[in-house]
């Protein structure tokens, strides 16, 4: 009896079934599942947070550096003669505040809490001494002249709000319930302090200072009608302000189209658009931007991301808001993880400070919102907005390794790393 073997199928006929359709994998299909189990295996692990702040801040202030250098070269040589005189005082500020930052990284939660009450009535008394003694800059009377320096209260005030907020309500925690412990005194001392700001005629501190506010009530779970209340005054009165400033309602009416009156209030947004309009893809190089040449008005303070955008490109200025974006997806984290309501409150009030001055920043840039004159933060020149950024930002990465798994992660790795020194000698 013979028997017949099954026909082996060729060495070039197609896989699959009679009609060759080949058979694919779940994986075939999806090449990129191994990448984002990957992504999401690293974003896991316990010190990622610890290292996305580190890295994201520590480019940003790279960059701002970097922007700061080439956004400031012409106007310093032509006011000093020297095209390194301003990112020369800019990198004496990173010098100071780099230390700040590694010094509040390492406080602890006790001191920080301790130190709540002393930096706001600080804040405060600074603030009080500029409405009434400041210097005049640009129209506003926001600067504080200390010996040769000149410094900016409000961008310290900033952060002593977040932590005095944060210490406040951390104390409330169990009675957050209650609208009035919600309200004082976090809501009248913010008040004052925003006051003090618009005394000076620095409209775009006061709302950030107003944004601040509005998410750390956000954050303790304050009423819905609270919030519709507060934008409602808030707009009314920041109507008043604009209507009785006439360069605050040019800048108001014209934000949408500047070249409408380009040679007046629409020339600095005007000419912001022309940086970023001409900076393509990835942009015209460092130090090749034409703007920065006289046409563009405070090109190494509030319109640097111009700069930036018209010599990096849209990369670049993607690089830059990504990593932002990364900077609150990592502390947002850790107000999620924690079970301390003062490092969940201090967190989110970070978080909302730096993001929403980022977006505030990047609009004005964009003709989105009008010229209010705030300053991206890491990257914009100045001293007195670099050093609070830096401590807070120290204080977030102090909050990140001191995570339970993120604490015993880097425990291991110094006994680690004394056995192995142990083990060369």
């Amino acid at each position: 009896m013979t028997t017949v073997e099954p026909e082996r199928p060729s060495a070039t006929a197609p896989a699959g079934g009679p009609s060759g359709d080949r058979v694919r994998s779940p994986l075939r299909r999806a090449p990129w599942v191994p990448w984002v189990r990957s992504l999401r295996d690293a974003m896991d692990r316990p010190l990622t947070t610890y290292y996305v702040l580190i890295g994201s801040a520590s480019l940003l202030l790279t960059i701002g550096l970097i922007m700061v250098l080439s956004a400031s070269s012409v106007q310093a040589f032509a006011d000093t003669g020297d095209s390194y005189a301003i990112v020369r005082r800019q990198l004496m500020w990173a010098a100071v505040g780099l230390p700040v930052a590694f010094l509040a990284s390492r406080l602890p939660h006790r001191l920080v809490r301790n130190l709540a009450y002393p930096a706001f009535s600080f804040s405060l008394v600074l603030l009080l001494m500029t409405a009434f003694l400041g210097v005049e800059v640009n129209g506003n009377t926001n600067w504080l002249a200390v010996g040769p320096l000149l410094i900016q209260p409000s961008e310290i005030a900033k952060f002593s709000l977040v932590l005095w907020a944060a210490h406040i309500y951390a104390n409330k925690e169990r009675r957050l319930g209650s609208l009035h412990e919600v309200l004082v005194p976090v809501v009248p001392g913010m008040v004052l302090a925003t006051g003090l700001v618009v005394l000076g005629r620095d409209l775009g501190t006061a709302m950030v200072f107003f944004a601040i506010l509005l998410g750390m009530l956000w954050v303790v779970g304050a009423p819905a009608r609270l919030f519709v209340l507060s934008l409602s005054l808030v707009s009314v009165v920041a109507g008043v302000l604009a209507a009785t400033n006439a360069e605050r309602l040019k800048r108001l009416t014209n934000f949408l189209d500047p070249f409408q009156d380009y040679y007046d209030a629409g020339w600095q947004p005007a000419h912001g658009l022309y940086a970023m309009s001409s900076g393509g893809w990835f942009g015209e190089g460092i130090g090749a931007s034409q703007q920065k040449w006289g046409t563009l008005t405070a090109a190494h303070t509030d319109f640097i991301f111009a700069v930036l955008g018209e010599e990096l490109g849209l990369v670049g200025t993607l690089l830059v808001i990504g990593l932002f974006l990364a900077l609150a997806w990592a502390a947002l984290g850790i107000a999620r993880r924690t079970t301390d309501p003062f490092v969940r409150y201090a967190t989110f009030g970070i978080v909302v400070w730096l993001i929403g001055q980022m977006i505030v920043n990047v609009g004005m840039v964009l003709a989105l919102l009008p010229v209010i004159g705030i300053p991206l933060p890491l990257v914009s020149y100045g001293g007195s907005g670099l050093v609070p950024t830096l401590a807070a930002l120290g204080l977030l990465v102090g909050f990140a390794r001191r995570e339970p798994e993120a604490a015993a992660a880097l425990a291991a790795r110094r006994r680690r790393a004394s056995s192995g020194l142990m083990a060369r000698r």
